[in-house]
């Protein structure tokens, strides 16, 4: 959501920023709304500020022995031309509100320019790609280990679903245990068990809806499935004042998260790049506004720890304006290197929304000692999508008879196991 008053002082300045995202220009019916609400707000001012006026008017002239009659009229039409005025005024706040809340965050300065991910901007790079003769993608490596079926899945639950058995089952497991101990004892993260399910306010509190409906599960009774735990744990603070020393407030969490996959037919289909249902650890943090650029270099730093403990190779990318999601004013991803590919595919995105899901939250922060309160801003970052880490693994630790190395990191999370084999 955005801040009406900055966009009436520099309509030119929001514009710029929609065109950076090859959005269209700023409506002019935002505007319109936003002079009309305010004039009503202007008009039930002066009609109270008069009706006040004639109300000690009224008192005075029965003291003088005058006809209050017109004054007691007065009065009466405006106690019933005032809750018109009140209602026409939600009226308008609540189309200007519709309105505001379908265009996406205006990009941070150094984000840079762009249409596609074709002009991403590349920042760093970590470990050299693993170079395998034959290189097998996951989804062969699994099933030729048979611990992971696709047509099992479909039976149960239809295209873009996987059963894991066995030790691939255990080593999704170990990934995101692993995962959340890096981030709860070495970034001071708090682990939260939170809702799959939640309300539309959640939803349209960190940008979900109403844009992206068709990318959601919906129950029959009017609940959401979380596409990511960046949900329910950013909504944790959603219309809460909270104490600026509480900030910054890190809280991650490993669920299974849910997404419809629209508008992606045809794109990874084969294997689990791209599912309906997946496990993801979220890393988000509520920070003050001076607090939130560090932040996000903090929360990417902590995501590229676990690629590093497992030693696979990855890049880091900002990504361009054209190319960010909806709430997001600046994003790194990092890519993580699978050699089935010969590619650099998406593992983590992290993101800071700057106060554009505080706003639609009504999320808030009070300085010491001060009556007047701030929009916080958050931020979210995959720690990382389990899913594909556990791909990751899969195809850079394969070796020539088909079976898995252990990395060293997640072999104490394996029981001291070292290698996944066929009948191993």
């Amino acid at each position: 959501m955005h801040d009406i008053r900055s966009i009436r002082d520099n309509p030119a300045a929001f514009d710029a920023g929609l065109a950076r995202r090859g959005v269209e220009p700023l409506s002019p019916r935002i505007l319109e709304l936003d002079q009309e609400r305010r004039a009503c707000q202007t008009q039930a001012q002066e009609l109270q500020a008069r009706r006040n006026e004639a109300s000690k008017l009224i008192g005075a002239y029965k003291k003088e022995g005058k006809d209050a009659q017109p004054l007691l009229d007065e009065v009466a039409a405006i106690k019933e031309k005032m809750p018109q005025l009140e209602e026409r005024e939600k009226e308008l706040g609540a189309e200007l509100d519709r309105i505001l809340a379908s265009y996406p965050n205006i990009p941070a300065p150094d984000v840079p320019d762009g249409k596609d991910e074709h002009d991403n901007v590349e920042i760093r790079r970590v470990g050299t790609p693993t170079e395998i003769v034959g290189a097998k993608q996951h989804f062969e490596l699994g099933e030729a280990l048979g611990l992971m079926s696709f047509d099992l899945a479909a039976k149960l639950s239809g295209a873009r679903f996987t059963v894991l058995r066995g030790q691939l089952a255990r080593l999704e497991r170990a990934l995101g245990d692993f995962m959340l101990d890096i981030h709860t004892t070495e970034y001071g993260y708090e682990e939260v068990s939170p809702p799959l399910l939640v309300k539309d306010d959640a939803a349209f509190g960190t940008g979900q809806l109403p844009k992206f409906t068709e990318d959601l599960f919906q129950t029959t009774n009017g609940f959401w499935l979380i596409p990511t735990a960046e949900v329910p744990l950013t909504n944790l603070v959603n219309d809460a004042i909270l104490d600026a020393e509480e900030l910054p407030l890190r809280l991650t969490a490993r669920t299974p998260c849910f997404r419809s996959e629209a508008g992606s037919a045809g794109r990874d289909t084969r294997g689990m790049i791209r599912q309906h249902q997946f496990y993801k650890v979220e890393m988000v943090s509520i920070t003050r506004p001076d607090q939130s650029a560090a932040e996000h270099e903090r929360m990417t730093d902590a995501a590229e720890t676990v690629l590093k403990r497992l030693g696979l190779p990855f890049r880091t990318v900002t990504l361009c304006s054209g190319d960010m999601g909806f709430t997001a004013q600046k994003t790194y991803d990092i890519e993580v290197w699978l050699p089935g590919q010969a590619a650099y595919r998406e593992i983590s995105s992290c993101s800071n929304c700057g106060d554009f899901q505080a706003r639609r939250m009504k999320a808030r922060f009070r300085a010491k000692g001060e009556k007047s309160t701030q929009f916080v801003h958050t931020l979210n970052g995959s720690g990382t999508a389990v899913g594909r880490c556990l791909i990751a693994v899969l195809e850079n630790y394969q070796q020539p008879d088909g079976s898995i190395l252990i990395p060293d990191a997640l072999r104490p999370y394996m029981g001291g196991l070292e290698r996944i084999a066929l009948n191993g």
